[in-house]
């Protein structure tokens, strides 16, 4: 008779328990905020080329590698992924002019640096396209327009003014009303630019251009509301 073989019973143990200790189900790949921004970048380029109501959730995810499930437990309408895409856009701007930055320069540099953050953000192409979808389809899709304006207009010009208003605190400027102070300097700085990109007559400004229109504009409003010039003394 052959031999018996007893199993090796501590052995059995060790492969028991470290099936056990592995995790069940796929191992996650990346971090959700990592795919959160893989969406984000994908639709961004879908809504780019396709506008708003013609783009998917199936689609977006496609174009950013996830599935449409992971897609809709992440940000679970197109509404939201359209918020999503315009918030990240701002939050790099609102991290551009941050106050502990800003604080500690002079009122000229601060207010440069702040208009080159914001030229950056709002005449950039995305941006531009950005614009011309909300425009184009808000008559269909209102909350488009709501979401536009809170999530960036708002906030842009928020920031603005609270910078404003610190420089008034510390008695560099002078200023009725840095709320619609902050609304001139929106305009002044891309409103032109803006406008001639959208409408075709020409391609969205190089950094150097932008940092030169923000060092004007810059100059104009200081000259315009510094405590001690001539127009303060009127």
């Amino acid at each position: 008779m052959g031999q018996i073989v007893e199993p090796n019973v501590e052995q059995a143990v060790e492969q028991n328990v470290e099936a056990a200790r592995r995790p069940r189900g796929r191992p996650q790949i990346r971090p959700d905020e990592e795919t959160r921004r893989l969406i984000i970048e994908a639709a961004t380029g879908e809504f780019r080329t396709n506008g708003y109501a013609s783009t998917c959730m199936g689609d977006v995810a496609q174009r950013a590698g996830v599935s449409t499930k992971t897609v809709y437990r992440l940000i679970p309408t197109k509404a939201d992924l359209f918020k999503s895409v315009i918030s990240d856009r701002i939050g790099r701007f609102m991290l551009a002019i941050d106050p502990g930055a800003l604080d500690g320069l002079g009122p000229a540099q601060g207010l440069e640096r702040m208009l080159v953050a914001y030229g950056t953000l709002t005449l950039d192409e995305e941006t531009i396209a950005m614009i011309r979808l909300v425009l184009g389809e808000c008559d269909r899709f209102p909350e488009l327009a709501a979401t536009f304006y809170e999530v960036a207009i708002r906030r842009t010009t928020e920031a603005m003014a609270d910078w404003l208003r610190r420089q008034c605190e510390r008695g560099l400027i002078r200023l009725e009303d840095p709320q619609v102070a902050a609304g001139m300097l929106r305009g002044m700085m891309t409103m032109e630019p803006q406008r001639a990109v959208m409408l075709g007559r020409r391609g969205a400004p190089a950094a150097e251009e932008i940092a030169e229109r923000a060092k004007t504009c810059a100059r104009l409003f200081l000259d315009g509301c510094r405590v001690g010039y001539p127009s303060d003394r009127s």
